[in-house]
């Protein structure tokens, strides 16, 4: 649907976020996954967000998918990529589905190697479970909403709500989709391939540049 934006600018980090400029040699990404969680509401499409407590070393206060890093015990490979995904969902959000192959996989996101903490991201779509509501532990994560897409993008673009740079394209790639089905449907048809953004740099500014985008 809608293609990355090119030359956005790199966040500013903020100290102490894992976010922080590496100089040095790249950080190996660590394997994680991410689940967008999706429903028809009224309005066409949402997806649900979470926001992390203020107090989380990385990325306080931002919202985001429910996700997470894989753990050791959970192995490697896609199995272990679904385990961790429907872990990290019923931690976050308190959403039991039992079957990882209900999960689709939609892209595969690594962090540009000038940032200091890196992630090797694989991000899968599933419908709510019927019956279920998404709610939050308090700790970890602080609050949820169902958002339609353009409906988080534009609260982000009022500074009304802190997204993160993955989170925003994926927001403006599932926008336009009418229902879930017919999104399910085209991301079992794609062939995912990972995604590095890179950080080009231009005196004191920084942007993030994708795969397509002129200079990448």
């Amino acid at each position: 649907m809608s293609a990355a934006t090119s030359g956005e600018p790199f966040p500013q980090p903020r100290p102490g976020s894992g976010e922080d400029y590496n100089p040095g040699p790249p950080t190996p990404p660590r394997q994680a996954a991410t689940v967008m969680l999706l429903r028809d509401g009224p309005d066409g499409l949402e997806v649900l967000l979470v926001r992390r407590t203020e107090k989380a070393r990385f990325m306080a206060g931002v919202w985001v998918f429910p996700g997470g890093a894989v753990d050791d015990a959970e192995g490697s490979g896609d199995d272990a990529h679904r385990t961790a995904a429907l872990r990290e969902l019923r931690e976050e959000a308190a959403i039991v589905i039992d079957d990882p192959a209900a999960l689709v996989k939609f892209s595969r996101w690594i962090t540009p190697a000038v940032v200091q903490t890196r992630f090797d991201t694989h991000f899968f779509l599933a419908q709510l479970p019927a019956g279920q509501e998404a709610r939050v532990d308090g700790e970890e994560c602080v609050d949820c909403g169902w958002f339609t897409p353009a409906g988080a993008l534009e609260a982000h673009g009022k500074d009304e709500m802190a997204l993160v740079f993955p989170t925003i394209k994926h927001l403006e790639q599932l926008d336009g989709f009418p229902s879930v089905r017919e999104l399910l449907a085209y991301a079992a048809a794609r062939e995912v391939l990972p995604v590095e953004p890179k950080v080009h740099l231009e005196g004191e500014v920084a942007r993030v540049l994708l795969p397509g985008d002129p200079g990448y």
